[in-house]
């Protein structure tokens, strides 16, 4: 499984990425947690607003800090 954060590395971003890496730890699940920074691949995912949210490749949010709580949700609907 590829959770990725979209964005530019903003604070926003950055405290998406933490609570990706929270939810995946706390579901002890083996995911791989990458960063997308570059511009013209985040708008290949349709991606409007950052920071987003991309588990294999599906857009899950995008504008918002997604809770951890709301991770372990689209994480568990994956496995």
């Amino acid at each position: 499984m590829k959770v990725q954060i979209l964005g530019i590395g903003c604070p926003k971003c950055r405290k998406l990425e933490a609570n990706a890496r929270k939810a995946i730890d706390e579901l002890g699940i083996g995911a791989k947690v990458e960063k997308v920074q570059d511009i013209k691949k985040i708008s290949t995912f349709g991606v409007m607003m950052t920071p987003a949210l991309a588990i294999d490749g599906k857009v899950k949010c995008s504008g918002e800090i997604a809770s951890p709580e709301k991770i372990k949700k689209w994480l568990q609907e994956v496995e």
